[in-house]
């Protein structure tokens, strides 16, 4: 509901100018772009300069942004000599408001203290983290955006300035709340009406074309028929894992395998050993003379030790494996079960060790394990054999520059030749991100469009490699007519049908304002279908418009329009009632407070028309010779 409202609200005026202050600040990206600059200067504001570096620095951080929003579509538009001539236009047009608003907060005495700016800086929800100012975030963020602190510090102040600015011309605005109410009614407003739709593709389907109105219609429309770049290749594709079944791997080659790898296959010998921790010399000769005497080695860990965890299990340190077993313990020598070792000093104190148990090493028999390692030969060979395979391929592509013919005969197979593709369809056996930037970035087609080098190895994942030569190739342009007749056809046949559509349509709704629309509906074939409710969304459609310019009707007197759909058809409208939208009691408020915002906004934007009108802007060379 809220949405609705304030969508609607925001539509009444033709912008927010707190939006567009903020915007010049962001397009400009320095501290200091009100300082004056050279006599080569962009404009003087009531004498004050905007020099040529403050313009262009404030274009280069538009086209940026637009960079970043737009991706690869930016850079259409950026070939566009009059859409870039408007960028510096609106640019340099910010800069100048920018600059009035300064000027003007001067005047009032307007200002903003460090602490002020600090404070705001602290408050950015975007810098915090669980609610505390974090600097290291307002750092990175501040970098990432292009500004330095000293510069972000200046753009927060001029904000503040603009701030200060909004709200003393805001607090003079309210808004009654009969105003509310009747806004209110206004745009949560639903109608009702019944819709006749004159149908373009059936109409299309009669239409007529002569030959010399499709040359026209392609003539003026040639930019709807772009061929994008194609082109052929060949290609030789290298696969480790295709070549893996093709690697024989000997008896010799296993059992030599097997020899130095045992450890892999099987368990090495594990010990058991239980200890007595400890803390001073006397302690542990006193605890090796009671186990002289025949005391349990257990029953003296529980009571003795001073290692808590062990003297709990009486001493028991569980399996070990040679690789986790300290060095101490091996230095012990112990070789046979029940075998205690003498009071050995570490590092950490004390300790007389016991060893409890001795599995020996385990290995599996090669007859288990042929199979696994027949398996890793093979792949470490055919991996040998594929970064070898890739050095030769290479050699012989960049020695016979001119085709692939001694690559394939390296690499023992026919090279792939493709039909015509484009970047937007690759064949899915070269569809890898390297291979086709490499085909359409990567410099193998001729300055003429005629074939150029092979390529060097372009590896892709999974063990995969190709070269890949351009065969042929059909730069960007425009179709020629005889190629798209077909479509030049239906294009226009569906063009000269909405013109047929708008037209009888018109016809229609003249009929029916006259008071005879039943025989004029029935003569074409179509009625009114269903009641259907209508109303407002935050992004009205023409349909939507075109409803709600409909004057209410009277009494007994129904109001016609003529609209179009989505899909082009035309659509006569009958409205048949309006209902008041009522804003929920919970909802007041609020709602009285965006009103009130806008009413501010309003206020704002007269502000801003009035100081350019009474300011002295003289432009500079900068700006005439853009």
């Amino acid at each position: 509901m809220m949405d609705n409202l304030r969508a609607a609200s925001n539509n009444v005026v033709l912008k927010i100018i707190l939006a567009l202050i903020i915007l010049s600040f962001i397009l400009t990206g320095v501290g200091n772009y009100l300082v004056g600059g050279s006599g080569d200067y962009a404009a003087k504001v009531n004498g004050q300069e905007i020099g040529r570096a403050q313009l262009e620095q404030a274009v280069q951080n538009q086209r940026n942004r637009l960079q970043q929003q737009l991706g690869d579509q930016f850079s259409a538009l950026a070939g566009s000599e009059g859409y870039m001539q408007q960028l510096r236009q609106e640019s340099l047009s910010n800069l100048i408001d920018v600059t009035l608003l300064d000027q003007y907060s001067k005047k009032l005495g307007i200002a903003v203290s460090d602490q002020q700016i600090k404070d705001a800086i602290f408050a950015t929800p975007q810098f915090q983290t669980d609610g505390r100012f974090d600097n290291a975030k307002y750092l990175q963020s501040i970098q990432s955006m292009g500004y330095t602190a000293d510069n972000f510090a200046q753009l927060m102040k001029r904000q503040l300035i603009s701030q200060q600015l909004e709200q003393a011309f805001g607090q003079s605005d309210f808004v009654l709340p009969v105003e509310s109410k009747s806004l209110g009614e206004l745009i949560l407003q639903s109608r009702d009406v019944q819709t006749a739709t004159l149908d373009t593709n059936a109409l299309a389907a009669k239409q007529q074309v002569t030959d010399a109105e499709l040359q026209a219609f392609y003539d003026q429309n040639k930019n709807s028929f772009i061929s994008p770049e194609q082109v052929k290749i060949s290609y030789i594709e290298m696969d480790a894992a295709a070549m893996q079944g093709k690697t024989d791997v000997t008896d010799a080659d296993i059992s030599a395998y097997y020899d130095q790898h045992k450890n892999e296959f099987g368990q090495p010998e594990r010990r058991r050993y239980s200890v007595i921790v400890l803390k001073t010399q006397a302690d542990a000769d006193a605890v090796a003379a009671e186990l002289a005497k025949g005391t349990d080695f257990a029953a003296l860990a529980k009571t003795k030790s001073t290692d808590a965890l062990s003297a709990k299990q009486g001493g028991d340190l569980g399996w070990m494996e040679p690789e986790t077993t300290l060095p101490e313990f091996k230095n012990a020598n112990l070789t046979t079960k029940g075998q205690v070792s003498g009071v050995i000093k570490s590092d950490s104190g004390f300790f007389i060790l016991r060893l409890e148990d001795v599995t020996p090493e385990k290995v599996k028999p090669l007859a288990e394990v042929r199979n696994t390692i027949t398996d890793k030969l093979k792949q470490e060979k055919s991996l040998d054999a594929y970064y070898a395979l890739q050095q030769k391929v290479s050699e012989a592509a960049t020695n016979d520059n001119e085709s692939l013919a001694s690559a394939e005969q390296v690499a023992g197979t026919k090279a792939v030749h493709t039909d015509w593709f484009t970047q937007n369809q690759i064949p899915a056996g070269i569809n890898f991100k390297p291979v086709v930037q490499a085909i359409f970035e990567g410099g193998l087609i001729g300055q003429d469009g005629s074939p150029g080098s092979n390529s060097d190895i372009i590896t892709v994942d999974g063990d995969r490699a190709f070269v890949v030569r351009v065969d042929a190739h059909k730069a960007e342009g425009v179709k020629p007519f005889a190629d798209v007749k077909d479509q030049v056809t239906a294009m226009l046949k569906h063009q000269k049908a909405q013109d047929q559509a708008r037209d009888d349509g018109e016809k229609l709704l003249t009929a029916l304002k006259d008071g005879k629309g039943d025989d004029a509906m029935k003569a074409a074939g179509l009625s009114f279908g269903a009641v259907q409710k209508v109303q407002r969304s935050q992004q009205p459609s023409a349909f939507e418009e075109n409803v709600y310019a409909l004057p209410h009707p009277q009494k007994d007197q129904l109001v016609y329009g003529l609209s179009q759909d989505d899909k082009g058809n035309s659509v006569l409208v009958k409205l048949t009632g309006v209902t008041p939208g009522v804003v929920p009691e919970a909802d007041v408020a609020r709602f009285t407070q965006e009103m009130q915002q806008t009413s501010s906004n309003v206020t704002f934007d007269a502000l801003l028309t009035n100081l350019r009108q009474e300011a002295k802007i003289k432009y500079g060379s900068a700006a005439q010779n853009q």
